[in-house]
């Protein structure tokens, strides 16, 4: 769940192809507030007859209190389990009766609603009094709630075994610390076992205030229709108390931690990291395009030639940094056979450490600008997509001015540039290093 918006916050909005008139323009972003304290971020596109609409608050599983996870994501989902006048069943015949859909949005820093619907008056306008209803009245049913909290407590039981999840699970938790980013998103079996309906309403009433909300709005409606929009589905939200919820800082940790944990299954699962980077970061640009060379390029990356192409030590290998709007995470993640975990980590740390120490090639890096800055076009070719990215730069506080800038941000990137941020950011001697699978931990549980 963590590295879902992973991508997401690595992508810019390039010359938009709206219209054939259009195809030399920026996408035109047009950005204001609402009366009700909200930032709402809308392009035009009367190409085709959809609106896409979301809202996101500052209700992610960062705002999970430490004693009890999981009660922000329980929270996104039975929201749209019941809404005053509505029964679940009704909220699900009202939008299919007019082609549209409505889901929840949900990762480590964002939660809220999105919305597809078709653009004409009828269907907007019945889709639309459905998710300002389910966004202002929800019911939190409780039949719905004791629903998923039996499947979610089945799910976890099946997780909870899985070599994957205790990677995962155990990385974050030696990462963060106290940090509620090193939470899991969706409890723990105990923690989900005590989760009331009251703690749902609480969380609600607290994080799904219009102060601070993201609004984005893709399609076909004119600037007055989209502010009207924006004020009809803000204005009934839970008044705001006290500050506005604010996430702590992240610290990095100050030494290095390793641990091996046996596991039945035939392959380790490794994961390798240290905290990376705020999405406000200076360096997010180097460390963007140098981590496409070191294991974001897939194929083309440094850790995948080194650990599977050229050795055949893992089926899969790559890295990837989290900007959230506090301090993410960098990640290397591989999988190996259990009897080549030792030679498939050391060749890894190897890599990282040169990496580090010299950068990329000339050869690499204009490599990776050329992929990164051509592949662009890619990821925009839909309203949808587009619709997404809105949603990030309006919820990280992007400059409209973005759009211009990324891909000459990315071509500006030097070698030493990549250099000097990840030797700033990434010290090789303080990595967090998980292996789940390992033998030597197999051999001394089996020696006790």
């Amino acid at each position: 769940m963590r590295s879902k918006y992973l991508f997401l916050l690595n992508i810019i909005l390039l010359p938009a192809l709206l219209s054939p008139s259009a195809a030399l323009a920026i996408l035109p972003i047009q950005h204001w507030q609402t009366s009700t304290g909200a930032r709402v971020y809308f392009v035009q596109n009367r190409d085709i007859p959809m609106l896409d609409l979301s809202i996101d608050f500052a209700a992610g599983a960062g705002f999970d209190r430490l004693d009890k996870p999981g009660v922000a994501s329980m929270t996104n989902r039975i929201l749209q389990r019941g809404a005053e006048g509505m029964t679940e069943d009704e909220i699900a015949q009202k939008t299919a009766d007019v082609g549209a859909g409505i889901s929840g949005r949900f990762d480590s820093d964002r939660a809220g609603l999105s919305m597809r619907t078709l653009s004409s008056r009828v269907e907007r306008e019945q889709a639309l009094d459905v998710f300002t209803r389910m966004l202002h009245k929800p019911l939190f049913p409780q039949e719905a709630f004791d629903r998923e909290k039996t499947r979610l407590l089945g799910a976890l039981k099946e997780s909870d075994i899985q070599p994957g999840t205790i990677a995962s699970v155990t990385f974050n938790r030696l990462m963060y610390s106290a940090h509620p980013y090193g939470l899991r998103a969706s409890g723990t079996i105990e923690s989900v076992g005590a989760i009331t309906r009251d703690d749902l309403t609480a969380f609600y009433q607290r994080h799904y205030i219009a102060r601070g909300a993201v609004i984005a709005i893709m399609g076909d409606v004119s600037r007055d229709e989209a502010n009207a929009i924006a004020e009809r589905i803000t204005t009934g939200l839970p008044a705001a108390w006290g500050e506005s919820p604010v996430l702590a800082a992240v610290e990095a940790r100050p030494e290095q931690v390793t641990r091996l944990l046996p596991h039945h299954a035939s392959q380790s699962h490794i994961l390798v990291g240290a905290i990376g980077i705020a999405r406000s970061d200076p360096d997010y640009f180097p460390l963007f395009v140098g981590n496409y060379v070191l294991g974001g390029g897939g194929f083309a990356s440094r850790i995948n030639d080194e650990v599977r192409q050229k050795r055949g030590l893992a089926y899969s290998a790559g890295s990837y940094f989290s900007p959230l709007a506090q301090k993410g995470s960098f990640v290397i993640s591989l999988q190996t056979r259990k009897d080549q975990a030792k030679e498939a980590l050391d060749v890894t740390l190897k890599t990282l450490r040169d990496f580090i120490a010299n950068g990329p090639t000339a050869h690499e890096l204009r490599d990776a600008k050329a992929n990164l800055i051509g592949g662009f076009p890619l990821r925009i070719d839909s309203n949808r997509k587009i619709h997404e990215y809105l949603g990030v730069i309006g919820f990280y506080n992007l400059p409209l001015t973005y759009l211009d800038e990324f891909t000459g941000h990315v071509e500006r990137v030097t070698i030493d540039d990549i250099k000097r941020a990840f030797a700033a950011k990434i010290d090789p001697e303080k990595l967090i290093t998980v292996v789940v699978g390992a033998e030597d931990a197999e051999k001394a549980a089996a020696s006790r």
